[in-house]
């Protein structure tokens, strides 16, 4: 909100032909102050704004107010550098060739309902009850947002973008779109999709919302903003119903203390990462914190290998080899709806078009 006000700030003052300085001193405050806003490092107070927003005569709401296309409204918010712009653009790209592909093969998502006046636990309760649910895992919980009218795009991103996830609601076309960064561990990328799907429930008419890793971790997310800690809630209720996680306990582990291995026999069934799996047990009362501190410290990929004969997939390391080039997965259901294109073209007899850009691999 910082970041909006300061730009609508510096759009107004530039449209009067003032410095700053000559702006702050027409208003009786500092050059630096006024930097500061327009940085947006400094929120005003609401005498400030009012005292400012009579001078360039405007109305309050005027600060908060952003019209412009959601993907323009992206590119302000992720303050990126010219490689993350780069990939923006390609993520967007790629979003209009999803589109595109609907279009052509008449198969357009509906918007799933949007939520409001709701605990981020009882939307969990809610949503899974919609999706008729139960209390069982979701084993792919990317292809459960996609049917429901939030498109995934998975791409590499670097890690000095800070960039765990980005979620946009293209308001002209009704179309909403989730990037997961696709360098993360894949448990991670499970939790980061459940959190923007939170987003795209709660949130889809507040622009464009871009989330770095933090806010998918349970000891920093409330340094973030409220919507922030509601979808991370969420996300954690929604993969990991509280009724099936504490019946599973009490029916197999019984009155004895859960044990490393029990651990990860819950994270495998609930298709999470062992993080997660031990934040989530820790949150809810049932693993303590000395036994949540031995456990996060140990290996889960070794033991799991060691005692289930093979990781389930959701790994906590990272890959070796991070995709050091941009690169982007399609989804299956992108996949399907290209090939169906592919077929109506053929069946035309017009050329086939070129296949989507995935990006480079360094695979």
């Amino acid at each position: 909100m910082d970041k909006l006000l300061g730009t609508r700030l510096k759009k107004a003052r530039e449209e009067i032909n003032l410095s700053q300085g000559a702006f702050a001193k027409s208003l009786g405050l500092s050059s630096e102050y006024i930097s500061l806003l327009e940085s947006g490092k400094r929120t005003p107070s609401f005498e400030t704004l009012v005292k400012v927003a009579g001078f360039l005569n405007k109305n309050v709401s005027y600060f908060f107010e952003d019209k412009r296309p959601a993907f323009e409204r992206l590119f302000d918010l992720a303050e990126a550098d010219e490689r993350v712009r780069k990939d923006l653009l390609k993520f967007q790209a790629t979003c209009g060739r999803y589109l595109d592909l609907e279009d052509r093969t008449g198969r357009r998502l509906d918007l799933a309902p949007q939520y409001s006046r709701v605990s981020a636990e009882r939307l969990a309760e809610e949503e899974r009850r919609r999706l008729g649910l139960g209390n069982e895992p979701i084993r792919d919980v990317l292809a459960l947002c996609e049917v429901n009218g939030c498109r995934i795009v998975r791409q590499t991103l670097p890690e000095e973008a800070r960039i765990a996830g980005i979620f946009v609601f293209d308001e002209e076309r009704k179309a909403a779109f989730a990037l997961v960064n696709a360098n993360e561990p894949p448990g991670l990328q499970t939790l980061i999709a459940a959190h923007l799907y939170g987003h795209y429930l709660m949130d889809r008419a507040d622009g464009p919302i871009v989330d770095n890793p933090d806010v998918v971790v349970d000891e920093y997310v409330s340094l973030y903003p409220p919507r922030e800690q509601f979808a991370q809630t969420f996300a954690s209720r929604f993969l990991m119903p509280p009724g099936k996680l504490r019946e599973l306990v009490e029916k197999d582990q019984r009155s004895k203390s859960l044990s490393f291995d029990d651990v990860l026999f819950l994270k495998r069934y609930f298709g999470v990462s062992t993080r997660a799996m031990l934040r989530t047990l820790r949150g809810r009362g049932i693993l303590q914190e000395a036994k949540f501190e031995e456990y996060f410290k140990r290996n889960p990929e070794d033991r799991e290998q060691e005692v289930f004969g093979g990781l389930s997939g959701q790994e906590e390391r990272r890959s070796r080899t991070l995709f050091r080039k941009s690169r982007t997965i399609p989804s299956d259901r992108y996949r399907l709806l290209a090939a169906e294109a592919a077929a109506m073209d053929k069946a035309r007899g017009e050329p086939a078009p070129a296949p989507p850009k995935t990006g480079e691999s360094d695979e």
